[in-house]
């Protein structure tokens, strides 16, 4: 059981990078399109960015049980990209009011540099 468990969250955690980079990518240029169009500015796309960004914390969480769980050896730097991701998922956050003039583009570029974040950590372990 602890090997298939093991298995499981092992391919959930790399099957679940796409969906960070993905989703975070979508949002990004989405909240960078509705900067110039109006018509984009609307209630669907806060809630898209929001899960975009839930699965930056279901992906660290899913590494941590890798960890922790299951004594897998983490790839130098891997760690350091997610919890980099989650700082800067608060910061944005943090900077909302402050920003408010600049709002799509805080999330829009705030949600891209996510998504890097999330390909460079892939990349860090895919060595």
């Amino acid at each position: 059981m602890f090997a298939s468990s093991l298995s499981t969250t092992r391919a959930l955690h790399e099957g679940w990078a796409w969906v960070v980079i993905i989703g975070n990518g979508l949002a990004g240029v989405w909240a960078l399109a509705a900067h110039r169009l109006h018509s984009l500015r609307t209630r669907a796309l806060w809630w898209f960015i929001g899960l975009a960004q839930v699965t930056v914390f279901v992906q660290v969480i899913l590494g941590a049980l890798l960890v922790g769980k299951h004594k897998v050896p983490l790839p130098e730097f891997h760690a350091f990209y997610g919890f980099v991701a989650i700082i800067a998922i608060a910061i944005i956050y943090s900077y909302r009011f402050q920003m408010k003039h600049r709002l799509y583009l805080l999330y829009g570029f705030g949600s891209l540099f996510v998504m890097g974040l999330a390909i460079r950590a892939m990349l860090v372990a895919a060595t």
